[in-house]
């Protein structure tokens, strides 16, 4: 079976009206929120095969922090620029694609692509906000049978959950 963690980015900051939409970092919130997802990941248990990432900055700079928290080497975590506001038809695509021996997938992505492939695979209406993560387990043993297969939903988190901590 695989499991697959679809993850937004963390909040970005918009200060500089001069970047490019690819090179906006995160904010104050953003930098908290990761590392916080990060953890919460590591209390389920999340142990990813792989990491992939958005090459937008903000995207990156999510993975590093989820990725310190799950003890993953961060010099692992592939940066892929065609999930760069991706269409989720295109994202389904692209998870077909994946080698069939990693079980255990995390990607950093946008919305809308990522809320749509959530909500695509889920058959409910799901709008992640930053930092979210979605949990699916797949009753398959290869990814190109993604649309095939019962595909359960282990958690959704968001920071906003954990306000408290």
């Amino acid at each position: 079976m695989k499991r697959l963690y679809l993850m937004r980015h963390a909040k970005s900051s918009w200060k500089n009206p001069d970047l490019k939409d690819h090179d906006r970092p995160l904010n104050k919130r953003g930098k908290k929120d990761a590392p916080l997802m990060g953890k919460i990941l590591k209390e389920k248990g999340v142990k990813p095969d792989i990491i992939i990432s958005s090459s937008a900055k903000r995207a990156y700079k999510t993975a590093v922090k989820v990725a310190k928290e799950l003890d993953y080497e961060k010099e692992n975590i592939i940066t892929d620029k065609t999930l760069y506001l991706i269409s989720f038809e295109k994202f389904l695509n692209y998870i077909k694609n994946l080698d069939d021996s990693y079980e255990n997938v995390l990607i950093i992505g946008h919305n809308p692509g990522i809320s749509d492939l959530f909500s695509y695979l889920t058959g409910k209406d799901s709008q992640m906000p930053t930092a979210a993560v979605g949990g699916l387990e797949l009753k398959k043993d290869s990814w190109r049978d993604i649309e095939d297969g019962k595909i359960e939903i282990l958690f959704f988190e968001y920071p906003k959950k954990y306000k408290e901590r």
